[in-house]
C-alpha cells in the first residue's frame, strides 16, 4: 500500500497546485483568521476541500489533520494519519510571489513515512518515502551541504537570530530566508542551503513533508532540543525544527539555550 499511497499524494498534490495557479497574482479573497493564526485565502480553503475529499475518499481509515480543517480527536485513534498543509507561505501566495507549496505527508504511529512538497510556480515536486531516497521531478537528490557551523549557509527567519533563543551569541552563520518552511528543508535536501532552523514552535503540517525528504536526502532533522519529532500528536505543535548536514546540526544545538 505504501507505493500506492505515494502516488496518491503526488496525484493529490499536483491537482492542488492546479487551484493555486488559478489564483495566483489574482484578487483572491482574504481574511485574517485571528488569534495570531495569520491570513488564509479562498485558495487554500477550495485545496483543502479538494484535497480532504480526494484523500479520504481513498484512504477513509486514515486520520486528517490539516491547517485549514477544525481539528477533532478522530485521527488519534488511527494508526496512520495525513497531515497536510494546503498553502505552505499564505503570505508569500498573496503577494503575489513564488515561494509556496503544498505539503502533505502520511505518518504512521508518529512516524512520517510517505511526503511530497509540491511548488507548482516554481514546477518542483519534492517527494520520499521512508528508506527510499529523496526525489525531486524524479531525479534523486541528496544533502551535501557544510558541516563546520561558522559561515554555513542557514536559511531561517531574522527573528531566529534573536539573543533569548542562544546562549550568548547566534552561530557564525550566513543566514538566508525563503518563506515557505516546507520550501526551506526541500531546498536544504537538495544541497542548496547548508541547513535551516525554526526555533519558535511549529505546527505539524509546516514540516511534517520536508521532515522526511531532508532525512532520505541525508540530513539529520530534529527539534530544537535534539530531539526527533513525533507526528500527529494531540496538540499538533512542535519545539521548531532544525535540519543540516548530522555534523553542523549537531555543531549549532550547543549554541541553544
Amino acid at each position: 500500500m505504501q507505493g500506492h499511497d505515494l502516488t496518491l499524494l503526488l496525484d493529490a498534490a499536483k491537482a492542488a497546485g492546479d487551484i493555486a495557479l488559478k489564483y495566483f497574482q489574482s484578487d483572491v479573497d482574504t481574511w485574517d483568521k485571528g488569534g495570531g493564526q495569520g491570513p488564509v485565502t479562498q485558495a487554500d480553503i477550495e485545496i483543502d476541500q479538494m484535497l480532504h475529499a480526494e484523500l479520504l475518499g481513498a484512504r477513509s481509515d486514515y486520520g486528517w489533520l490539516s491547517e485549514e480543517t477544525e481539528d477533532n480527536t478522530e485521527r488519534l485513534d488511527r494508526d496512520v494519519a495525513f497531515i497536510v498543509d494546503p498553502i505552505d507561505g499564505t503570505k508569500s501566495f498573496i503577494n503575489g510571489h513564488e515561494n509556496f507549496a503544498t505539503s502533505i505527508a502520511i505518518a504512521e504511529k508518529g512516524v512520517v513515512r510517505d511526503a511530497v512538497v509540491h511548488c507548482p510556480v516554481k514546477q518542483l515536486t519534492y517527494w520520499a518515502s521512508a528508506g527510499q531516497g529523496a526525489f525531486l521531478n524524479g531525479e534523486a537528490i541528496a544533502h551535501n551541504g557544510a558541516n563546520a557551523v561558522r559561515s554555513a549557509r542557514i536559511l531561517a527567519a531574522g527573528s531566529q537570530m534573536k539573543l533569548g533563543y542562544w546562549k550568548d551569541q547566534p552561530p557564525p552563520i550566513e543566514r538566508h530566508f525563503r518563506s515557505s518552511l516546507a520550501y526551506r528543508l526541500c531546498l536544504v535536501a537538495q544541497g542548496r542551503f547548508d541547513g535551516m532552523m525554526t526555533l519558535r514552535d511549529t505546527w505539524e503540517w509546516d514540516v511534517a513533508a520536508g521532515d522526511l525528504i531532508c532525512r532520505e536526502a541525508g540530513a539529520k532533522v530534529s527539534d530544537r532540543g535534539a530531539k526527533v519529532p513525533i507526528y500527529n500528536q494531540s496538540r499538533p505543535l512542535l519545539a521548531g525544527m532544525i535540519a543540516a548536514a548530522p555534523e553542523l546540526h549537531d555543531g549549532l544545538i550547543p549554541y541553544l539555550k
